[in-house]
């Protein structure tokens, strides 16, 4: 239900000649967003290593070192190297060696290790709380057979991430429920807080929601770590999480449900009985309405300030729980993050409203005869603001989280996005279907009530009679008092459906409804799924780091080279300058500065360049010092064109050195 009021027709040609103009406002906004895009990053991964991965190197380094694209959290048993027997050879302890907008952590290693392959196995919890991991070797001396193989697995796999994963599809199911089922009533049918099937669904959405937020805390620590069931009960990893941005999301979604709990006891508690006691303003209205006209009166006037003061808190309350998404997923991270939470909030608090409310509507229909005209014109005007919110934060997600029209088309997360925008549209047509039903619902509305009212009156004499020859004689057997109480609960279900189907309108409403529905939860499966893929702007630029930096023809190529040898005064960039860039000879200029900027006189500086497409290299070159932190030399041969790799080692004393590296594409 996404549409207008049907009448008056003003009103409705007011509406139709709206959404065209909408949905081209959104896709020129959109076209723009696309074409004026800037870089952003979501989930981290890995850019560079030292050693690199399938290095040989001549003597045993004294670490090993990762850097991030982006900030990310891990332990001390977070990077482990095996040697060729799958013995650990690292000291175990983690060093933090990140620097303004450089993310490298290391471990150091034990000293006189013997030639051979050894394996780094690291693993770590990106910003956006997605684990992620990874594995290399590298060779000291030269290569040897290994009894360690690669894990295949990645992190957060396995039975547990499946079982995780299962929590925060029950999690954000039981959010949209929860919201938009306190929020149907609250807006568009308050009657609706006394009716029990209404009561059932909001409270088992808050159990729901409750049960998956503490599923998550408990498998938290197991499903970024060891990927063991057992391990969801070591109370120092549960101590560990809570210290993460993502634990403490996860207690105050605990806490804010807590509040939830008590808006949901006063919601069907005190504000219902106040209803039935004072007699709602729907129920009067409805007596009151003729052709399908709505009073608008709400209720008796001592049940207005408890609605109002319901609305605000449910709404504070709802806000802060999807926060507890936005600040520690996707939003929370990348460009715009100010900008781009408050909208996954909005997003998140629109679709609940719309999805959760249909849902409302949808068990109304099925199981409350008596549910108003005017509560589903109510619902359709709330759903349509709910899609103009749903679609203006919608598209700006969709740019911040792609960015590109190749990344909307050629990644994972921007075809399960098109998927969703086609989702979307389905539900859309269906709700105009739906809208036609509420048309006709509104058309001779006087009509169609007596005539339910008739087959109400007749089912319900039935009824009696039936009741009144079953109760002639209670039975003293226990199984056939049973028998008879089956049949009677048949015969109220019977009239329960005979007076719902009494309206055709009415039932095919509801039918229209329960396909909306069936399209929706689909649609929150796809929307769960792209919460854990890496966005397509990530994608295209780790794509980008991994490709080669093109080289202006006969122009020099000129790259700087952030580094970290791990010890005292270890921290510096190199600048490399290699002119003119091309085939044949070149000249390379190297400078190194200290991290203040000052020229930073190495000990040891070397390069190599390797092209490893035509398996040429490296190819050494030890520069002359020319000046205080400025190397050069002169006739460095480049044969062939191609992407080549340039490694620069640094040493900064006489065990501390790092080599660092940057592929360039030479023509």
């Amino acid at each position: 239900m996404t549409a207008t009021a049907p009448a008056p027709s003003t009103a409705r040609a007011r509406a139709t000649a709206f959404l065209p103009r909408l949905a081209l406002v959104l896709a020129a906004l959109l076209a723009t967003l696309f074409t004026a895009a800037a870089p952003a990053t979501a989930h981290a991964a890995l850019t560079a290593s030292d050693p690199t991965d399938g290095a040989v190197v001549a003597t045993a380094p004294a670490q090993v070192t990762l850097s991030f694209s982006e900030q990310v959290a891990m332990g001390d048993d977070s990077i482990r190297v095996l040697d060729p027997q799958g013995r650990r050879v690292d000291t175990g302890e983690l060093r933090d060696m990140c620097s303004g907008n450089t993310i490298r952590y290391g471990t150091a290693l034990h000293s006189g290790l013997p030639n051979g392959t050894y394996t780094v196995a690291w693993q770590a919890v990106s910003a956006d709380s997605h684990p992620i991991s990874g594995a290399f070797t590298f060779s000291i001396g030269a290569p040897s057979a290994t009894e360690v193989s690669l894990p295949t697995a990645t992190a957060g796999g396995g039975p547990v991430g499946i079982a995780y994963g299962i929590a925060r599809y029950a999690a954000y199911a039981g959010f949209t429920v929860l919201v938009g089922g306190a929020a149907f009533i609250l807006l568009c049918w308050r009657r609706g807080a006394a009716e029990r099937p209404l009561q059932k669904l909001v409270v088992r959405a808050w159990v729901t929601l409750t049960a998956a937020t503490l599923a998550m805390l408990v498998l938290r620590t197991p499903y970024t770590g060891s990927g063991r069931f057992a391990d969801a009960f070591d109370l120092e990893g549960l101590r560990a999480v809570l210290e993460t941005k993502t634990g403490a999301s996860l207690v105050s979604r605990l806490l804010l449900l807590g509040a939830a709990a008590l808006f949901v006891a006063v919601l069907f508690g005190v504000y219902a009985r106040r209803l039935e006691d004072a007699g709602t303003g729907e129920e009067r209205n409805g007596e009151k309405e003729t052709g399908g006209k709505e009073t608008g009166e709400e209720g008796a006037g001592d049940t207005n300030d408890l609605t109002f003061g319901l609305a605000i808190g449910g709404a504070v309350v709802s806000g802060g729980i999807a926060a507890t998404w936005a600040l520690s997923e996707h939003a929370s991270t990348g460009i715009q993050p100010g900008l781009a939470m408050p909208a996954d909030i909005l997003h998140m608090m629109a679709v609940a409203t719309w999805l959760g409310g249909l849902s409302a509507l949808l068990v109304a229909l099925h199981k409350v005869p008596g549910i108003e005209r005017a509560a589903i014109r109510r619902f359709s005007r709330v759903a349509f603001v709910s899609v103009v919110v749903l679609a203006v934060t919608g598209v700006y997600q969709a740019w911040r989280q792609t960015g590109t029209w190749s990344a909307l088309t050629g990644t994972e997360y921007g075809r399960l996005l098109l998927l969703k925008v086609a989702l979307v549209a389905v539900l859309l047509f269906v709700a105009h279907l739906s809208r036609k039903w509420t048309a006709r619902l509104a058309e001779a509305p006087a009509a169609r009530e007596e005539d339910a009212a008739k087959v109400g009156a007749q089912v319900v004499a039935t009824d009696d009679v039936s009741r009144e020859t079953s109760s002639v004689a209670v039975p003293a057997d226990p199984e056939r008092a049973a028998q008879l109480a089956r049949q009677r609960a048949a015969l109220d279900s019977a009239r329960e459906k005979r007076v719902r189907d009494a309206d055709p309108d009415r039932a095919g409403l509801r039918r229209s409804v329960l396909a909306e529905a069936a399209i929706a939860v689909v649609l929150l499966v796809v929307t769960t799924v792209l919460t854990s893929t890496e966005p397509g702007r990530t994608v295209e630029q780790e794509a980008a780091r991994g490709s080669a930096s093109t080289a202006v023809p006969d122009r020099a190529v000129k790259i700087t080279l952030p580094f970290d040898t791990g010890g005292p005064n270890g921290k510096g960039s190199v600048r490399l300058e290699l002119d003119p860039g091309r085939v044949g000879a070149n000249t390379l200029h190297l400078w190194a500065d200290t991290g203040n900027g000052q020229p930073f006189d190495l000990p040891e500086i070397k390069v190599a360049f390797t092209l490893p497409a035509k398996d040429i290299g490296p190819l050494p070159v030890v520069p002359d010092r020319a000046a205080p932190g400025h190397w050069t030399a002169s006739g460095v041969q480049l044969p062939l064109a191609g992407e080549w790799r340039i490694d620069v080692t640094v040493r900064t004393s006489d065990i501390d050195q790092t080599t660092v590296q940057k592929t360039v594409k030479i023509g």
